[in-house]
């Protein structure tokens, strides 16, 4: 396994641990990490995983805005997965993102 692939893995570790209903965000992950400044990478493992199980939906940036989008099918299914879990989301963001947010340094 190359470092990159094993860098994506752990960031899918971290992505199934996220809660039903709550958001992290690219930076939290790559904080948690051990890699502060890896974000950008973090993200590009979320889009590697496109169709499989990891909930992707669930990563925002780090002002609760849906950056993500449009790596998912049609122009709404992030914001729908994330309110079919009972999160608000109005013009692209987490509305009460701060008390959703889930923060693996904490949480893990």
């Amino acid at each position: 396994m190359s470092k990159s692939e094993d860098f994506f893995a752990r960031v899918y570790e971290v992505v199934h641990q996220i809660p039903h209903g709550r958001v992290t965000s690219y930076g939290a992950i790559a904080a948690y990490l051990g890699s502060k400044k890896s974000s950008r990478i973090v993200g590009y493992a979320l889009n590697a995983a496109a169709g499989t199980d990891v909930p992707a939906h669930r990563v925002v940036n780090r002002n609760g805005l849906l950056t993500g989008k449009h790596h998912f099918p049609g122009s709404t299914m992030m914001a729908d997965l994330l309110q079919s879990e009972g999160v608000s989301i109005k013009d692209d963001q987490v509305v009460d993102f701060k008390s959703l947010f889930w923060d693996p340094r904490i949480n893990l």
